[in-house]
């Protein structure tokens, strides 16, 4: 027999999903209180499903951060973020759909249609309160529960901490009564050999422009913990041959640069020293090659 704890706690999987840059990630970082998924201002930089827990003593909500929709997918990889998404209108318990007041979806947008037709509960958070003007709020409010159908819509600025609190209260409360899907000591499902790829790929969407950024897959191919020192060797892979220099930059200041970044950043995440290796590679036309991307994780 369950026993009056259990019957208190509450649990279930919150799915994070909007388009590209409206600051999904930032949220979930803001959320959980720690920095699980990489943000930069560019678009499209989350390209996995990550998983982040929030606890408490009566209750579990497993964050999932999704990648952006993408309207008009060019690319396996496109495709195969866009099923990241799809998976998570599916098998959420809530779906929190983060968009800002830059945003207007037409009534036929595909993603429009899933997200109505989704059976889970639904909040909409309104990004970047601090730039809205009372009477923005109101108008953009009133808009997106006519478009969802959506009860609960809240103003939030993941940024500046606002709001924060109101809404994991909303998310506590619209919860199922059960017990903890994952140990309470948790934080996420991934490794931590996959947020030192993430690092990585973070800080060469800071440094570089244009398409390279969006050409680039970061695999980790050593990950050895020693007692004073974590040793880690990175590839790079760029997708044509003309893109290597690019990567490594006059003399290798570029790619020094953003192994400098990384390293720092890594030593904050895994509290403790870190030595890292980085390579550059060519993998011609990766974000199209299917075995490619079902070997980095982008396909079952």
């Amino acid at each position: 027999m369950e026993n009056s704890e259990e019957l208190k706690h509450r649990a279930g999987f919150v799915n994070i999903i909007g388009r590209p840059n409206v600051g999904k990630s930032t949220l979930l970082n803001a959320l959980i209180g720690e920095r699980l998924s990489a943000i930069t201002s560019k678009a499209q930089t989350t390209r996995h499903r990550i998983l982040g827990m929030l606890n408490g003593d009566d209750y579990q909500i497993v964050f999932s951060d999704t990648p952006g929709h993408i309207a008009h997918p060019i690319n396996p990889l496109h495709k195969a973020m866009n099923v990241f998404v799809e998976g998570a209108l599916e098998d959420a318990d809530i779906l929190l759909f983060v968009t800002d007041k830059y945003e207007a979806y037409a009534d036929d947008d595909e993603f429009v249609i899933k997200m109505q037709k989704s059976e889970g509960q639904k909040i909409s958070r309104l990004n970047k309160v601090d730039m809205y003007r009372p009477d923005e709020a109101i108008d953009l409010v009133n808009y997106w529960k006519e478009k969802f159908g959506m009860e609960n819509v809240i103003l939030v600025s993941a940024k500046e901490k606002v709001g924060i609190g109101l809404l994991i209260e909303k998310i506590i409360s619209l919860l199922p009564v059960c017990p903890p899907y994952y140990d309470k000591e948790a934080l996420t499902d991934k490794p931590e050999k996959f947020f030192v790829s993430e690092i990585i790929r973070e800080k060469i969407f800071l440094n570089y422009d244009k398409e390279i950024p969006y050409s680039t897959e970061v695999v980790i191919e050593e990950f050895k913990e020693g007692d004073k020192i974590v040793r880690i060797r990175a590839v790079i892979y760029v997708e044509r041959e003309s893109q290597k220099p690019i990567i490594i930059g006059k003399n290798g200041e570029k790619l020094k640069k953003v192994g400098t970044e990384a390293r720092l950043a890594m030593e904050e995440f895994l509290q403790q020293k870190v030595f890292l290796e980085t390579q550059v590679k060519v993998k011609e036309n990766w974000r199209s090659d299917e075995s490619a991307l079902k070997g980095w994780g982008y396909k079952g």
